[in-house]
């Protein structure tokens, strides 16, 4: 009754009395990190394996932070204390302690001894982290269309920096069929074209691919830019839809959702309103937001306005793992890691990234990573 009267009061163009309130007080975010007493085991079962690349991973880190980006990153790192020289002083140690470990309980104790350890508050402040999968797949394409090749992927337009925002949806640029942008801001941009629409949706979710062209030629493509819009994950809305449980949501069941409800890419794809330009990397490793490149089961993606870019990191959850009768498997796993990349679904303390790899093992493998688990960073005792 109150808000039906002070409703006409408005319509009627009589004003109406506010009564000034206190204006609430507003607790802070609290910090993406915590420091925490109790070492996490840290015993990667894969490390020494793995020696060759993780180290080349930690070069690459290395690199990175030494760039002007790194500088302007750590001096508004909300965690004052991880500073850009501690997570500098912190990799070359590892390094070091790595590069001579004779076994990896060894090297865990090395850590335990001249490190502490930050963990993510996760996604529920209490430490849970989601852990899902990208890679960089490997496609065929052409660099004109044809019958079989009509989904164009894109350049950055000219003139992307002027557009009005919030810029076109994916839906306005492309069309309900992905089709349509010949008739638009897109017309001129693309780059190369793809014979199935859900592939070329999937490369812009990855960011990143190789592709195998029809005039025998190859080309590797990275992220150039990206519309200003929200970034929806089209499986999580077939679960929200009932289309698929979540128990079962992994890339496996959405491509054969699609592959058997081929009409139903209409209506699901424009609902990430995100779309993603591309440039020609010329055969370039992938690169992650960093600017260096990814590797495979050693680096991973965070939200960089929370994470520490370039730090070492160890991850605590599951992963599958091919078996001897080579099929996958899923089982707890410790890993340490890079920071190296970022992604538009990659957003708050209690998401994280793994990249795969290349090519068609690494896509079954990231496609089945679907768990919880912890997330740390190791940082030199002050």
């Amino acid at each position: 009754m109150k808000r039906s009267l002070i409703l006409s009061l408005l319509f009627l163009g009589v004003p109406t009395v506010s009564i000034a309130q206190p204006k609430p007080v507003t607790a802070p975010a609290p910090l993406p990190l915590k420091s925490i007493s109790n070492a996490p085991i840290a015993i990667d079962d894969q490390i020494l394996r793995d020696r060759k690349s993780m180290i080349s991973a930690i070069d690459h880190s290395l690199k990175y932070l030494e760039t002007p980006k790194a500088i302007q990153a750590y001096a508004k790192y909300p965690v004052k204390t991880i500073t850009r020289d501690r997570v500098v002083r912190s990799l070359r140690r590892f390094r070091q302690l790595l590069s001579a470990a004779r076994s990896e309980q060894a090297l865990s104790s090395a850590i335990a001894r001249e490190f502490v350890f930050y963990q993510s508050i996760g996604k529920d402040n209490q430490g849970t982290v989601a852990f899902t999968g990208y890679f960089e797949p490997v496609h065929t394409a052409s660099r004109k269309p044809t019958a079989e090749y009509r989904y164009p992927l894109y350049v950055l337009p000219t003139g992307f920096s002027q557009w009005k925002k919030p810029h076109p949806t994916r839906l306005e640029l492309e069309g309900a069929d992905g089709l349509q942008s010949s008739k638009g801001k897109l017309r001129g941009s693309e780059l190369v074209w793809m014979r199935d629409r859900l592939e070329a949706f999937l490369i812009q979710v990855q960011g990143s691919a190789r592709l195998n062209l029809t005039d025998g030629t190859t080309m590797t493509i990275g992220v150039a830019g990206l519309t200003d819009q929200p970034y929806t994950g089209i499986g999580r809305e077939l679960v929200k839809d009932g289309k698929l449980k979540l128990e079962d949501l992994n890339l496996p069941n959405v491509l054969k959702y699609f592959e058997q409800n081929p009409k139903d890419l209409n209506v699901y794809l424009p609902r990430n309103r995100r779309f993603v330009f591309f440039r020609n990397t010329f055969g370039a490793p992938a690169l992650g937001s960093l600017g260096v490149p990814v590797t495979a089961d050693r680096s991973i993606a965070t939200d960089k306005s929370l994470m520490p870019p370039g730090a070492l990191a160890l991850i605590q959850t599951q992963l599958p793992i091919l078996n001897r009768q080579r099929q996958y498997e899923q089982k707890p796993i410790n890993r340490f890691m890079l920071d190296q990349d970022t992604g538009g679904a990659i957003i708050g303390a209690g998401r994280v990234d793994i990249f795969t790899g290349t090519g068609t093992q690494a896509g079954s493998e990231a496609g089945l990573i679907n768990a919880t688990g912890q997330l740390y960073y190791p940082l030199l005792k002050r």
